[in-house]
């Protein structure tokens, strides 16, 4: 049977404060970085005025509005990649269309 050897800190190496129960952990927020734009003087106007009636800051109303435009571009590059599936498979879907025609069919006409 083997050994089972510990060592210890000797005393003046082990740390004399109490460990405190951590708070729980918050989740971290995203890095932002501060930016310089340039915008028409009536755009700007209207941002603020859109802003102001919502109850967010200037700042809140241009990101909402370019997180609205980044998931715009998203949904439609997504639909367009489906699409492209869609025409991709257009035969194999026919060929399984024909397949399953006649269940289909007998379905169909058992309905009330």
């Amino acid at each position: 049977m083997g050994t089972l050897a510990i060592s210890r800190k000797p005393a003046a190496a082990r740390s004399t404060t109490k460990r405190q129960a951590s708070a729980p952990k918050t989740p971290a927020k995203p890095a932002k970085e501060r930016i310089l734009i340039e915008f028409p003087a009536e755009a700007l106007r209207r941002a603020e005025e859109a802003a102001r009636a919502a109850g967010i800051s200037r700042s809140e109303f241009v990101r909402g509005a370019v997180e609205q435009r980044l998931d715009a571009i998203a949904e439609a590059e997504f639909e367009r990649e489906l699409a492209e599936a869609c025409i991709a498979n257009s035969q194999r879907n026919l060929e399984l269309l024909k397949e399953f025609e006649y269940v289909d069919r007998e379905a169909w006409e058992a309905l009330p």
